[in-house]
């Protein structure tokens, strides 16, 4: 597992020698999120939009988390087509 602030498992416990369940930061609303429609380059593919957008590959679960209404599978469910907002790269700066 990662130790980096940008790896989904970062603020995950450990429990001994092993991750304990994932434990993901919530990602808040806000007035700068942008509605962004999945183009089919992205399609299922939610690690090339955070890298397109953040610049890292590692920020994927951040669309999850801010649009669990609609992505409970974060990769089956991130569709070409799909409304999602998406926060700012300034929302998520602490997470890099």
């Amino acid at each position: 597992m990662s130790n980096k602030k940008s790896s989904p498992y970062f603020r995950t416990a450990l429990v001994g020698d092993y991750r304990d369940l994932l434990s993901l930061p919530n990602i808040r609303a806000s007035a700068n999120d942008r509605y962004y429609t999945i183009e089919n380059k992205y399609d299922r593919r939610p690690d090339l939009l955070a890298d397109a957008i953040y610049g890292t590959t590692r920020l994927w679960w951040i669309f999850t988390r801010r649009n669990m209404n609609l992505l409970q599978d974060p990769i089956n469910d991130f569709r070409a087509g799909l409304i999602i907002r998406i926060p700012e790269k300034s929302a998520v700066a602490s997470l890099l």
